[in-house]
């Protein structure tokens, strides 16, 4: 019988019904969101290396560009701490640390038995 990454798929749905709170409260789409909670599930159910490897990568691509984009902000930022958790700079840095989780956890052992 094969093992499901049950947290990944919670962090997943965690993450969709984030965005889905954003958009409700704030009118703003943020679809990083939704689109990394639909990869987290898919990489929660099917337990697929070389996909947690590309996602693992996509995310350190995305943090680097929200990163960048949290500094460029940085001097008009008025910091309170719901400026701070909804930031780019903030979700760049999660991104960041996510990926490279992400890559690890691809060559960790876990994930090639099940191959």
């Amino acid at each position: 019988m094969r093992k499901h990454g049950y947290v990944s798929i919670v962090l997943g749905i965690l993450l969709i019904l984030l965005s889905g709170y954003l958009y409700l409260v704030f009118k703003t789409a943020m679809a990083i969101h939704l689109f990394i909670g639909l990869a987290l599930i898919y990489l929660g159910w099917e337990n697929n290396r070389k996909a947690m490897i590309i996602f693992g990568h996509c995310l350190i691509v995305v943090g680097a560009y929200l990163i960048t984009w949290g500094m460029y902000l940085l001097p008009s930022f008025k910091p309170t701490f719901l400026s701070i958790v909804l930031g780019p700079l903030f979700w760049g840095i999660i991104s960041v640390m996510g990926g490279i989780c992400a890559n690890y956890h691809g060559f960790c052992k876990c994930i090639r038995n099940n191959l």
